[in-house]
């Protein structure tokens, strides 16, 4: 028997990854879990619009469960989601996109013990770089949404991540895969989708520390 799971999806390359392996493996996503900035309107970390997450919910076909939180409630709230989701869909599990981040394995599985359910990491403690490119390699597209000024500049926001990009990001010092926060990204196609994601560019936003590419649907 396969896994009725929810997937905690930021629409970054990893947690894409993690969804995809699962369902070749036979088991069936019920909802993509988003935490969404209340005030904002758009999804935490990653920056991504309400209205590109109803499009990217269409593209993968799987149903869109949106978790709106101001910040000081995001604990609360994703567990309380989690809960409703083993309540009103059946899921057995929850499904991450971390590969070795302790601080972040401990937290997403206190949640699914506090809702009853099973935490699962299908990329943990994989070889960062191999699964940049097991991404790439498998066909997806993701743009660079987010970076770091202090190790990435704003030259690379906008780029789709190839196996040149990331020996470019390398050769910053960067880890090629982000994972200690150098870049987030937006995937946008790929063999999970029944059709790209049709966005645009609407600028760039900077504060003093990081650089955002701002989307929106066309």
């Amino acid at each position: 028997m396969g896994k009725k799971f929810i997937m905690s999806y930021s629409c970054g390359k990893d947690s894409t990854l993690a969804l995809y392996r699962m369902i070749q493996q036979g088991h069936k996503p019920s909802a993509l879990l988003v935490t969404v900035d209340k005030k904002a309107g758009r999804s935490w970390f990653h920056g991504v619009p309400n209205e590109l997450l109803d499009e990217v919910s269409k593209a993968l076909d799987i149903p869109l469960m949106i978790v709106e939180s101001s910040g000081t409630d995001y604990e609360a709230t994703f567990k309380e989601a989690l809960i409703r989701a083993k309540e009103n869909l059946g899921i057995d599990s929850c499904v991450y996109g971390d590969i070795d981040l302790e601080g972040h394995r401990e937290w997403c599985t206190d949640r699914c013990e506090e809702a009853g359910i099973e935490a699962v990491f299908p990329l943990w403690q994989e070889g960062r770089e191999d699964l940049v490119y097991e991404f790439i390699d498998s066909g997806f597209k993701t743009v660079i949404k987010n970076v770091n000024l202090q190790w990435l500049g704003e030259e690379f926001l906008g780029k789709t991540l190839t196996r040149e990009v990331v020996h470019d990001i390398k050769a910053t010092g960067s880890d090629a895969c982000g994972e200690n926060g150098e870049y987030h990204s937006f995937v946008y196609d790929g063999p999970l989708f029944k059709n790209p994601i049709d966005f645009e560019a609407a600028g760039i936003v900077k504060t003093e520390t990081h650089g955002y590419l701002d989307i929106r649907g066309k």
